[in-house]
């Protein structure tokens, strides 16, 4: 193991940087590694904590001058825990977490290191907002994988959303990536993620959406089967105001939610509606006469309050093992197949999200960006979830055996935000027709691979 003694110049690295330099030795290690999946226990050499692009520079130069892993952090979120690197250096954008809002133009541009609440914050005092996923406390830089969550319907995935992107490439050479600047550049990392450099700021579309009529609709898993039948059939002929994804969920130990209820196993449409508020109960009257729903939350929320629900239940430190799927349709044998699995959810965070990727998300092209599934109907996430470590295993064998049993009837591929290290070949899947295109923009942007701890995108021959 790589020991901070072994590795040259540290002393000329510290004066060249801004931010904090963090090795084994010092007493906030640990914390500094520390990633948001607690079943991720790297140890890496150095944690350079960036405040600017000069210290993004400095750090890159220095882990290439001294052979040594480079592994980039936003929010930490990354479920495979390629934020960081056993013996490497990280780069942690965390400091870079600076917003600044345009509201004429409707643009935010956005450091690095955000998380999508410090987004949330800056865009909602001018009425704004742009689609994330369900966790504010994740970094910007999962956005490069896709993004999909409450809004994607309206607005589209995150990465639609994107218009600009700074990014330090693997020689240290700044780059600006739009349409109109390195266009191949700004179409790999739109769901690229980060194999083509080090993002250090995002430019973001924005839209007038301050609040939504939002909230979940519980059924018992009695009625699981009936809801998810109705539900693969209604969901893709609804406007682009109406968003509910499908989840089997146990209802949370605490309020807002009846004791009655702590703990069940159900199943949930998670609804939003972007439209006028006096539609909403149209909207989901239909929903509402499917069995007999348990609970009723649907309400006007702020869309910091609605992006941020899901935080509680889900703080940092739990232990997470996840699989991530597309499909087209959900045949009757697959819906028995989820009920199966819902009942058996190990432990009462464990779940599963069918995320609609219809409505302004399917009306790009599936090679205009990375994302090379626009024609599924759903993005899938199953996670095996708990803060005890003694049931890693066990979450970890359903996740694996939920996602297995199902992926027969899925498009075959893989969305890249939902991974664990799982093989070459399930990179490749998560860009389908569109890898060959990565490939050849990662050989000339970097030909030498150093941005490979990620689902790795390799170099053109």
């Amino acid at each position: 193991m790589a020991t901070v003694t072994t590795i040259e110049g540290l002393e000329e690295l510290r004066t060249q940087l801004r931010g904090g330099l963090i090795t084994r030795e010092d007493a906030g290690y640990d914390a500094a590694r520390a990633v948001y999946n607690a079943m991720i226990d790297k140890r890496p050499a150095l944690i350079v904590r960036c405040r600017d692009v000069a210290d993004v520079r400095a750090a890159l130069a220095y882990a290439r001058q001294n052979g040594l892993d480079v592994a980039i952090r936003g929010g930490g979120h990354n479920g495979a825990g390629l934020g960081t690197v056993d013996d490497g250096l990280v780069i942690d954008l965390s400091p870079m977490n600076n917003v600044r809002v345009d509201p004429a133009s409707r643009t935010a541009e956005v450091g690095g290191g955000s998380t999508m609440g410090d987004v949330d914050h800056a865009t909602h005092t001018f009425g704004l907002a742009t689609p994330f996923g369900v966790i504010s406390t994740t970094g910007v830089g999962l956005l490069l994988g896709g993004g999909v969550g409450h809004l994607t319907r309206k607005y589209g995935l995150s990465i639609d959303n994107i218009l600009g992107a700074d990014v330090v490439l693997a020689d240290g050479t700044f780059a600006r990536a739009s349409e109109d600047e390195n266009p191949d550049l700004f179409w790999a990392i739109r769901g690229g993620g980060g194999n083509f450099g080090v993002v250090t700021s995002l430019t973001l579309q924005l839209h007038e959406q301050a609040t939504a009529v939002a909230g979940p609709i519980i059924w018992s898993l009695d009625d699981a089967a009936e809801l998810l039948s109705w539900y693969r059939s209604w969901i893709p002929t609804q406007p682009d105001d109406v968003n509910a994804w499908f989840a089997f969920v146990s209802v949370p130990p605490g309020p807002p939610f009846p004791e009655a209820l702590h703990l069940q196993k159900v199943a949930a449409l998670i609804c939003t509606y972007t439209g006028d508020p006096a539609n909403a109960d149209e909207a989901f009257k239909e929903a509402r006469a499917v069995g007999t729903p348990l609970l009723d939350g649907v309400q006007p929320l702020p869309v910091p309050a609605w992006n941020s629900a899901f935080d509680g239940v889900y703080p940092a430190g739990d232990q997470w093992y996840w699989r991530g799927d597309y499909f087209a349709e959900i045949p009757d044998a697959a819906v028995d197949l989820h009920v199966d699995f819902a009942r058996r959810m190990p432990t009462w965070k464990s779940t599963m999200h069918l995320y609609p990727s219809g409505g302004a998300a399917a009306r790009v092209a599936s090679d205009a960006t990375p994302w090379a599934y626009r024609d599924a109907q759903w993005t899938s996430v199953t996670g095996g979830v708990d803060p005890d470590p003694a049931n890693a295993d066990a979450i970890k064998a359903w996740a694996i055996e939920y996602f297995d049993a199902l992926h027969q009837y899925s498009m075959g591929g893989s969305y890249m935000n939902f991974m664990m290290e799982e093989g070459q070949e399930r990179v490749r899947a998560a860009y389908g027709s569109n890898y060959a295109r990565l490939a050849e923009i990662k050989a000339k942007d970097d030909p030498e691979n150093v941005f490979h701890v990620n689902q790795n995108i390799k170099p053109a021959s």
